[in-house]
């Protein structure tokens, strides 16, 4: 179970290990696919540390970062926290975690510019004093093999909440004396939104759409225990077999099976290429997978890239550097969104692809997040219910 350091020791359970590969080890081998998969929800009331990976809920700011709220670079309304990943690289002195941000507006879905993708590193050395500055008599807590020990749940109090409008501090009332309070509350009433509004003013962290949180678990791909095969799957694999045809490829025309050759058939006339008959194949050993991790991997593609193009992707906006795919989020985690409140809130996509800085570039006292960029391919489905 993805948790702090503190909530799995209470809770009994074993620690798991984050997104992380190293960069260098996999050079030279194919590289691995973690998947990411509902865990328990989040209890009302608990904070999560910034070493947590979840959905839902508020961005969890790394200690000396600040998070703010985002916009939608299209509509201006505020975005949707919807993942937390924390995702060390291994030999990186930086812990590293990557906040994803949506707009739950339906005119802005499928749009990339639509979405926000953060990334916040901290020194390991840093981590350590911001918890002893936090709290001295800290006990640390060894959450996972090999690494070393710091008392997370302190952690989580160094690190600063989704507070409001961009450009403002993080805020995260801890007023303990009347002077305090009117301090804190001259800072949220200059937070207002809109000038002259008749309701008064408004605080816009009441306006932020969040979703009910809950952790997120890691598996590698190739331990998934793989279900049976059906007859039809067990007749495409003997196909396969006999006339040498590559998954994901259109079989010659005129043989094999009747089913096998009509299966491929309503995947050509459905969707006009093979690309989602590739990416529902490669999910069907683990449907319930959100999310799909492999740094510097290669993504999967619900639908296939335009004729004659190839990626074009941004070079890292802070260092000049190339950017590679890092992981991708899954269709299933649309219908585990629910909203915090009564308003009917949602968002759609078929898989959205974030790419980050190949160097993870960070200076040390570094207070800003570092942005990268996301790729939304849309659902081939929804063109048949729109």
């Amino acid at each position: 179970m993805i948790k702090g350091a503190a909530e799995a020791e209470e809770a009994g359970f074993e620690p798991v290990p984050p997104f992380s590969l190293s960069p260098t080890s996999m050079s030279a081998a194919p590289r691995p696919v973690l998947l990411g998969i509902r865990d328990a929800a989040v209890e009302e009331g608990s904070r999560c540390s910034w070493d947590t990976s979840k959905a839902g809920g508020r961005a969890d700011g790394v200690p000396g970062v600040t998070l703010e709220c985002p916009h939608c670079r299209v509509c201006t309304d505020f975005l949707a926290h919807l993942v937390q990943v924390y995702c060390p690289l291994e030999g990186s002195s930086y812990h590293r975690t990557l906040n994803v941000w949506a707009c739950l507006q339906p005119g802005c879905w499928g749009r990339s510019e639509s979405w926000k993708v953060l990334r916040s590193q901290c020194e390991e050395t840093v981590c350590r004093q911001r918890a002893a500055e936090t709290k001295p008599a800290a006990v640390p807590t060894d959450w996972c093999e090999g690494a070393d020990d710091w008392g997370t749940e302190d952690l989580a109090a160094a690190g600063s909440l989704c507070p409001g409008t961009s450009g403002t501090p993080s805020l995260e009332p801890d007023a303990e004396t009347d002077t305090d309070a009117d301090e804190q509350t001259g800072r949220l009433q200059r937070l207002s939104l809109r000038d002259g509004d008749e309701e008064g003013t408004v605080l816009p962290a009441a306006l932020v759409p969040r979703f009910q949180p809950f952790y997120i678990a890691v598996v590698e791909e190739n331990l998934v225990e793989q279900p049976p095969l059906t007859h039809e799957e067990e007749l495409l694999h003997e196909y396969q077999g006999r006339e040498g045809v590559i998954p994901g490829q259109t079989p010659p025309a005129g043989g094999g099976d009747g089913a096998v050759a009509e299966a491929y058939e309503k995947g050509e006339v459905r969707h006009g290429d093979m690309a989602f008959v590739k990416f529902m194949k490669q999910i069907a050993s683990c449907p319930e997978q959100i999310l799909r991790y492999s740094w510097s991997g290669q993504p999967l593609l619900i639908s296939p890239l335009p004729v004659g193009k190839d990626w074009d992707i941004p070079a890292c906006e802070n260092c000049g550097g190339r950017r590679v795919f890092e992981f991708q989020l899954m269709p299933a985690l649309v219908s585990l969104l629910r909203s915090t409140d009564d308003k009917e809130v949602s968002v759609e996509f078929g898989t959205v692809l974030v790419f980050t800085c190949e160097r993870s570039c960070w200076s040390p006292g570094n207070q800003r997040p570092m942005e990268e960029y996301a790729v939304v391919q849309g659902d081939p489905d929804a063109a048949f219910f729109s």
